[in-house]
Order: structure tokens, then C-alpha cells, then sequence
């Protein structure tokens, strides 16, 4: 294996299939054995919340076909049965699932396909298939410091979101169009101590739609939720065809005559449904009924760049700036209403 360790670091592994998730050459010999031990890694980490795929040279379709066979179709998400360069469907695995190369892990039982990989994309973990899975696959990189209950369930909404990108690219309307047809309602509420695992959850694994890049631990994000001079919000979203989890989270410090967001994120999978700045308006009402301005704090991390956008895009303007820590100021005088397509409920 390669890579530097990091709690929690793998949100998905990505299969290779002969000789790895099976023994023998599926189109050598079509009566391959599956490997139970590897069966067994599969079940255990999508319990974790961790994510699978598959980057196989084989045939599409004999291949889903033995992996149905065994039970495991279900787990796959995205998979990748071609003859491509393996390091170039785990490109597109990633920008399926929308989440960082480095948080993704390569299993495969051929030294060339994961050098491949390893030089195409060093920042992919890489595997012995052939290696002692049960304890390679048990490191801190593989270890999530929290299994919540939306971790259990993450494969589902997943597979949920599949779905609708299915039925998004043969509707034949507009994009607004489409979104009503979703009957989206999306929930914010004061956070409780049972959302804090996920809340500090989402400061660890959010990168593109966070305002700061900061992680904040249990314990911290407990004491905020507590005091009175702070206020943590939650946000949750669903859809006709289920839930997204938990996927907004954003800090505030009550003050004269500005309020200051500390933090805000908005997980990377629900980038395409248009809700991005409703958790910010919901903010900007709050502060503005308390009669103060609104100052957010963004931290150019290099990848959040969209938040940058976000602020932009609901009228705040640039006020300081210190490296790469700005703060910007809005004095709320316009705060847009929620989509159209949209229900927002608040607590």
C-alpha cells in the first residue's frame, strides 16, 4: 500500500475482479470461486459507510452477471467493466461519486495495473489483492472515527442518486422542470446532540462546499451546540425517492452589531439540485430580524472555490483579507427567496 495514513482517509475501494474479488479468469474459465475473504471486506466496510466500485478488464456483462451470481451486484456503485486503463476508470468512479482521488483505494492482484495506477494517480491508495486484506483493509485509512446511521445507509442513498441522474438525463424539460418533479423539501433545524457524530462527520469529509476547511471534533461542536452566544445548524434534505442524510452544517456567533458565520458546508451531493444557498438565506433572515449585519469567514482552500461563488452570489462583499482568510460582509438588505422547486422547513 501506498500513501501517507489518515483517519477515515477511504471513502471507496474500487475492485479489481480475476484473481481479486474471485479466483481464476472469468473468460478463461467461467466457473471462477469467489473469494470469501474478500466477500466478507465488502460486507464489513459498506457497513462503515465505506463505498465500493469495480475497475475491471473484462466483459461487461458476463462480469455483472457472476457478481450477481455471488450477492454482490448490489454493492457496486459506478463500476467500470472495460478495457480501459484501470487508472482512468477510477477517474471517472470518482467524478461519479464526486469525491477526491485521495479518498479512494485501489484492490488489485496485478503489480503492473496498481503501479499504473500509482503513477497515473499517486494519491490513490493502493492494494494487494493477494496481500492479507483483513488486515490491509483494517487500517486507520479504512477506520471512520464514527459509524453513524446515515453510514449504514450511505450505499442506498447512493444508489438513489443513480437512479435520479437516470431519469435527470432523459427528462426532457428544463433543469427547474426537473427539480419540481423531485418534490425536494429541504429541513433546518437547531442541531441536537444525536446529529453531532454526523456533524463533525461532515467537517472531515466535506472539502468542496466548505467555507473554511476546518474540522471540528464531537466535543467541540457539543460545546457549541450548548452555548448561548452560538448557534449550529443542521440541515437535512429529501426527495420523492428518499432521503440525502444529513447534508448542510453551519456555525454562528451571535454579536452587535454583526453576526459572524464561522462555518459553512453543504455536502458535494446535492451540488446539482440547486439548494446551495438555502441554508445562507436562512442565516441572513435570522441576523437580519436581529437587526445586524452578516460577516462570513471563508478560508481559500483550493478547493472551495464554489463557496467563494456562493457568498458572491448572495450579495456579500469582500471586506478583509489575510493570506488566503478572507471575511465578507453583507449588510442584508436583499435575501433571496428559496427556489420555486423547493419546500424549506425550519424548527
Amino acid at each position: 500500500m501506498t500513501g501517507k495514513p489518515a483517519l477515515g482517509r477511504v471513502k471507496c475501494v474500487v475492485w479489481d475482479l480475476d484473481n481479486t474479488v474471485w479466483e481464476g479468469i472469468l473468460l478463461e474459465d467461467g466457473d471462477v470461486k469467489l473469494r470469501d475473504e474478500v466477500a466478507e471486506e465488502i460486507r464489513r466496510l459498506d457497513e462503515l459507510g465505506i463505498l465500493h466500485s469495480v475497475a475491471s478488464r473484462n466483459d461487461h456483462d458476463a462480469a455483472m452477471a457472476k457478481l450477481r451470481e455471488f450477492g454482490l451486484e448490489e454493492y457496486f456503485l459506478y463500476p467500470q467493466i472495460n478495457w480501459n486503463a484501470k487508472s482512468g476508470n477510477i477517474e471517472q468512479i470518482a467524478k461519479s461519486i464526486n469525491i477526491g482521488l485521495d479518498a479512494i483505494a485501489f484492490v488489485d492482484d496485478q503489480p503492473f495495473e496498481r503501479e499504473e495506477v500509482a503513477h497515473a494517480l499517486p494519491s490513490v491508495l493502493t492494494v494487494d489483492a493477494l496481500g492479507d486484506l483483513a488486515t490491509e483493509l483494517r487500517r486507520d485509512e479504512f477506520r471512520p472515527k464514527f459509524v453513524t446511521d446515515e453510514s449504514k445507509i450511505r450505499r442506498e442513498m447512493y444508489r438513489a442518486a443513480a437512479q435520479r441522474d437516470v431519469i435527470e438525463q432523459e427528462y426532457s424539460g428544463t433543469s427547474e422542470e426537473f427539480l419540481a418533479t423531485l418534490e425536494m423539501k429541504f429541513t433546518i433545524s437547531q442541531a441536537q446532540e444525536e446529529d453531532l457524530q454526523r456533524a463533525e462527520e461532515l467537517t472531515v469529509r466535506t472539502n468542496q462546499l466548505n467555507s473554511t476547511g476546518r474540522t471540528y471534533s464531537y466535543e467541540e461542536l457539543d460545546a457549541l451546540r450548548t452555548s448561548p452566544d452560538h448557534l449550529l445548524l443542521v440541515a437535512s434534505l429529501t426527495d420523492r425517492y428518499g432521503s440525502y442524510g444529513k447534508i448542510g452544517l453551519a456555525l454562528v456567533e451571535r454579536g452587535e452589531p454583526a453576526w459572524h458565520l464561522r462555518m459553512m458546508l453543504m455536502s458535494c451531493r446535492v451540488m446539482s439540485r440547486g439548494v446551495g444557498t438555502v441554508l445562507l438565506n436562512h442565516i441572513m433572515g435570522l441576523a437580519k430580524a436581529d437587526g445586524a449585519k452578516l460577516r462570513a469567514e471563508f478560508v481559500e482552500t483550493g478547493r472551495n472555490r464554489m463557496m467563494y461563488v456562493t457568498y458572491a452570489f448572495a450579495g456579500f462583499t469582500e471586506v478583509e483579507r489575510d493570506g488566503s482568510h478572507l471575511v465578507f460582509e453583507s449588510d442584508l438588505a436583499q435575501i433571496q427567496p428559496p427556489p420555486a422547486y423547493l419546500v424549506v422547513e425550519t424548527d
